[in-house]
């Protein structure tokens, strides 16, 4: 048996210091909850007398001037455009309903626009900043900064604490900390939403602790009919056989889709063990995909944790046979955290389809950090325009997601990023198996700890929740798998911590919503794989379609319906109810829409998905453009789109001018001739070119254009979704 960390915390901050224990473990990587975020670009409360101490930390005077600031800075972009087209492009019966864009072609239309980037840049060239850029999202810009410069800059005294814990970090002093703290300068207000990077405070786990909080019911019993090596079947936890039947895996894997061609991000604070991987994957006759690691914002290789490892074996339970897996290893502060989140977008030929984070921050704490949480929002919203899944566990704390070493904090709270409405927040059950491995009982994971969700303090209702979820606010999870720890899930770890037992004991059991979101992330890398091989568009941001199916004839072929149970800790011991949240028929905030079932959903998605369009361009002969005034071009689209097309005429050396030209919209496949007609003034330059015998050339290419875009005033060379490589025609 694992072991479950109980986290003695300050009641005020939240901020907990890490002493395992044992007990059943829930793996979960928690983060500070109440003024981290401010902290971060501000400082915090400290003492007037003595060692002046924060909550957890004394102040031992003034930085070293020289020592380097990782700082990352929001910027001013277009982040309620870009949310409102993220939301459009993965919502069915839109007009833009699956008409992604690249990462580049997001970051040029939403991301800041050239004149803020170059203030921004001049800025912090100009204040010494060095490795300054804007990032591949277009929405933050990154620097170094040494601590006496960032004093002058931003008129603060930073100084050295050490925590609780004696870890050593810098902050802004106290005389600046009791003030509004460090504001953007003068020169960046109007381009830049805040400074983040000035507090390097770790931002401390918080994890759940259970004392005094006990089921009514006890965990259901182990069942089914488990599949694998010796040591794994004697930990009586579930193996990948039996979940993957439960969850409906199977019938993709016996048609061949097991991840080829997919890659699946993991965002963590651990690193991991290859040969742990490794062990877990022979064991049950898995593949290992390539595990690529990549350190965010200058971190350095973080020490294995159980965290990661069963992350990493939950996706290849799976999808073996992903083309990778790629493992972002964040430190547990706030500008590596932003970092790590818009990092698996900026290398165009890396990003995934489907990002899973086991990342949360209680609700409350957020709570006026309207620009850093606006930040997050902004890159999840990229990520979603560009077709990628992202998923975040819903944590394990029930409905009381802030939590002290006494347990849950008696107040409603949910968790981010999984009560981001741009997230899949995956909640967990318990089940009963039959022989077969499949579901005959499944009830809310409710044993003293419980399925995150509930109502969000961050977040209005989305429109895809209209009609489904009370009130105004975003309610979360939107589905579940199996997360109760007892049986729990079989891995393989041979570390000494983390809830490991060693190289004498490296089969152990896992349970919580950590393992619901990278299970469910290796599930939607499979429907992604399905949809490619079909010709069509990826699922992106599930959760409209989701909704849609929950509110349809198919629901029941998509989710098993969880109803009954709750994730209530406080009523399930007895004491004071929160009074949320109880299963029902249909959609909850326990488990969502229940469990999924993924063959299901493959099917549901291949019928609503819309086609790629790829597009494509001939140029019929006999044409004399100058003659006729025009040149004709046939564009053709493999699926429903508007086609356009473009020529650059060149007279000799001399500079090129663009004729374009749309068409009328493709409502299915096929073709349109285009005809780019010449205005008077190009005509006659292109008569005066002949007469003197210059060469006279266009490079005609074909293109989609995003309607969208061009119907909301956007100009036509703006409005471009694609184009085909450039046709030369010689004009006579």
């Amino acid at each position: 048996m694992s072991a479950r960390f109980a986290l003695p915390c300050d009641t005020r901050t939240l901020q907990c210091d890490r002493r395992p224990r044992n007990h059943a473990f829930i793996a979960r990587s928690r983060f500070l909850a109440v003024i981290a975020l401010v902290v971060a670009v501000g400082g915090f409360s400290t003492a007037s007398a003595g060692a002046r101490t924060t909550a957890d930390a004394a102040d031992l005077g003034a930085a070293r001037a020289g020592q380097p600031l990782q700082l990352v800075i929001p910027l001013v972009a277009r982040e309620a455009a870009l949310e409102r087209f993220a939301v459009a492009v993965a919502t069915p019966g839109s007009a833009d309903y699956g008409r992604y864009e690249s990462v580049a072609e997001l970051a040029r239309r939403f991301g800041a626009s050239r004149s803020v980037r170059a203030r921004v840049m001049g800025y912090l060239r100009q204040a010494g900043a060095t490795a300054a850029r804007v990032d591949a999202t277009g929405l933050f810009a990154y620097a170094t900064l040494s601590v006496g410069r960032a004093d002058r800059v931003f008129d603060v005294r930073l100084a050295r604490f050490r925590s609780g814990r004696g870890a050593p970090f810098i902050a802004p002093a106290s005389a600046v900390a009791e003030s509004a703290g460090p504001q953007v300068p003068a020169a960046l207000r109007g381009v830049a939403l805040s400074v983040v990077g000035l507090d390097t405070r770790p931002l401390r786990g918080v994890a759940p602790d259970g004392s005094g909080v006990s089921s009514t019911g006890g965990p259901l019993p182990y069942t089914g009919t488990p599949s694998g090596c010796a040591g794994a079947l004697a930990t009586d936890s579930y193996t990948p056989n039996q979940y993957n039947t439960a969850n409906d895996y199977d019938p993709l894997h016996a048609a061949g889709f097991d991840g080829q061609g997919e890659r699946v991000a993991l965002i963590e604070v651990q690193g991991f063990e290859p040969s742990d991987i490794g062990a877990f994957a022979q064991c049950f006759g898995l593949n290992v995909p390539q595990i690529r690691t990549f350190q965010v914002g200058g971190t350095p290789a973080l020490a294995p944790g159980q965290e990661t490892e069963l992350d990493l074996e939950a996706v290849i339970a799976a999808a073996p046979d992903l083309s990778e897996i790629d493992t972002y290893e964040t430190n547990a502060d706030l500008v590596t955290l932003i970092k790590a989140f818009a990092a698996p977008l900026q290398n165009p030929a890396r990003v995934p389809q489907v990002i899973s984070t086991s990342i949360g921050l209680c609700d409350p704490s957020l709570i006026g950090a309207n620009s850093q949480l606006s930040a997050f929002e902004a890159t999840l919203a990229e990520a979603a325009a560009a077709g990628v899944s992202v998923l975040a566990a819903s944590g394990d704390e029930g409905s009381s997601e802030c939590t002290t070493e006494q347990g849950p904090i008696h107040e409603l709270a949910d968790e981010f990023p999984a009560s981001s409405p741009l997230v899949t927040a995956v909640g967990g059950t318990e089940w009963e198996l039959n022989s077969a491995n499949q579901i005959t009982q499944q009830i809310v994971w409710d044993d003293g700890l419980a399925s995150g969700g509930g109502p969000s303090e961050l977040f209005a209702r989305p429109g895809y929740q209209d009609g489904v979820v009370s009130g105004n606010k975003r309610g979360d999870p939107d589905v579940s798998l199996y997360a109760d720890e007892d049986p729990g899930y079989a891995i393989y770890c041979s570390l000494t911590d983390n809830g490991c037992y060693g190289t004498s004991q490296p089969w152990t059991s896992v349970g919580g919503t950590s393992f619901s979101s990278p299970l469910l992330a290796g599930g939607l890398a499979l429907v992604d794989q399905e949809l490619h091989a079909a010709g069509r568009e990826p699922l992106g941001l599930a959760n409209p379609l989701l909704y849609a199916l929950g509110k349809s004839s198919s629901a029941a072929g998509v989710f098993n319906d969880v109803t009954s149970g709750t994730n209530d800790l406080f009523a399930i011991a007895g004491g004071a109810p929160l009074s949320c949240c109880t299963a029902a028929p249909g959609y909850d905030e326990a488990t969502g829409w229940g469990s999924v079932n993924l063959d299901g959903l493959a099917k549901a998605a291949l019928a609503v998905q819309p086609p790629v369009a790829h597009v494509s361009l001939t140029i019929p002969g006999g044409q004399h453009p100058i003659s006729s005034h025009q040149i004709k071009a046939v564009v053709a689209c493999t699926a429903a789109c508007l086609p356009a097309a473009s020529a650059a005429v060149s007279i000799g050396a001399g500079r090129p001018f663009t004729v374009s030209a749309t068409a009328i919209s493709l409502t299915k496949a096929g073709r349109r001739t285009i005809v780019l007609e010449f205005s008077r003034s190009q005509l006659s330059e292109l008569r005066s070119g002949r007469a003197a015998h210059k060469r006279l050339t266009a490079a005609i290419s074909g293109e989609i254009i995003d309607q969208g875009v061009y119907e909301s005033g956007g100009s036509l060379a703006d409005s471009v979704e694609s184009r085909t490589a450039a046709v030369r025609l010689r004009i006579s």
